[in-house]
């Protein structure tokens, strides 16, 4: 039907051809007939256009988007509530206790797990802005969001940690990876450069940043028009997912997103690769092996997180532009969205002796 469609229609061979059901603005209180949109992707100019006799109006103030998830079956959704319920535990209570060692022990007040501090901060209201919502789909068997709560928690994500973009997570492994690199190339003026002061005015900045971006966010999507509810292959509201759904011309929109992403990610893996690239060229010069040694140990476990954080958002990226499947690329966005956040704090635990000793003077305290 869709090739007979295309014929009669005239429409040129790179044009793509979607239908999408919609109600139609106009009667949709008094007769209650269901229309087709018809609506055209031009692979050659990236452009997308409504060709119903309908003008699509902008719903989005009763607009609902159902959440797809992962699978349709019954049998497996207590596999993945008993999953996503367990690495929610897990990711709650080791970046509490990270920040709990920290802020109890007077040792580690200083610049580098004050940054850690923060950074399980980040950890923990990204992983709380998906997780607990798609708990809550799988147990009410309910997966609609709407329009005002999809705003909010696109919002919160790319506040929190997306690779997208510049989120505090990046940010705040630019700032870590500052703070090492003031560390070993200038162990000698550390307390002076990095002062409370500066301390406080690099975490002010870095969320003010992911601020910045995230309301950016929040903006291109608020401007897409809707034909009728969405069904977006993913477990939380995905901007990509949402740009492709939409009903008007996105061109545009793209282009401004990946403008966005452009800077405020570049800037941070700049920054990580530039404190990176000192960091080695100062421990080459040292002569004894200890001496190297002991200098990338104090940045092994940053450098883990970071790899882990990158290496992760890169796969999802990488593996998303080869599979095109949706459903495909929710799996993966589970690996940066809630494998990383629970794992940062086992990589700071396991490698770092003065956590250590402060979670077991913590345990020995509360027991």
């Amino acid at each position: 039907m869709l090739s007979q469609l295309r014929n009669v229609a005239k429409f040129p061979s790179s044009v793509n051809t979607l239908f999408v059901n919609c109600m139609h603005p106009k009667h949709s209180h008094t007769d209650g007939f269901l229309y087709t949109c018809f609506c055209y992707v031009n692979s050659h100019l990236f452009s997308k256009s409504c060709l119903c006799s309908v003008e699509p109006d902008n719903l989005t103030d009763v607009l609902e988007f159902l959440l797809l998830g992962f699978s349709d079956d019954p049998e497996r959704q207590p596999l993945t509530f008993s999953l996503f319920l367990s690495m929610y535990v897990v990711t709650m209570l080791g970046n509490l206790l990270i920040i709990l060692a920290v802020s109890s022990d007077s040792h580690l007040h200083t610049p580098m797990y004050v940054f850690l501090s923060i950074l399980s901060m980040a950890d923990i209201g990204f992983t709380s802005t998906t997780v607990p919502k798609v708990i809550l789909d799988i147990q009410t068997h309910n997966r609609v969001i709407s329009h005002a709560g999809s705003l909010i928690q696109l919002s919160f994500f790319y506040l929190f940690g997306c690779l997208d973009s510049a989120p505090l997570d990046s940010v705040l492994l630019t700032v870590m990876a500052y703070d090492r690199f003031v560390a070993i190339c200038y162990p000698l003026y550390y307390p002076v450069i990095m002062n409370p002061r500066l301390c406080r005015l690099l975490i002010l900045v870095s969320f003010l940043i992911s601020l910045l971006d995230s309301q950016l966010q929040c903006l291109i999507v608020s401007q897409l028009t809707f034909c009728t509810n969405v069904e977006i292959p993913h477990f939380f509201c995905d901007p990509p997912q949402l740009l492709k759904l939409s009903c008007n011309d996105t061109s545009t929109n793209e282009i401004f997103m990946y403008f966005i992403g452009g800077i405020f990610a570049g800037i941070p893996v700049s920054g990580i690769l530039f404190s990176y690239t000192r960091i080695l060229s100062s421990v080459l010069r040292v002569v004894s092996t200890g001496g190297k040694y002991k200098a990338l140990s104090t940045c092994g476990s940053h450098l883990s997180v970071v790899c882990l954080f990158y290496g992760t958002g890169l796969g999802v990226y990488l593996g998303s532009t080869v599979s095109h499947s949706p459903r495909k690329d929710a799996v993966a966005s589970v690996m940066y969205a809630v494998v990383a956040p629970m794992l940062n704090p086992f990589i700071y635990s396991l490698r770092n002796r003065d956590i250590k000793r402060a979670l077991q003077r913590l345990l020995n305290r509360t027991a």
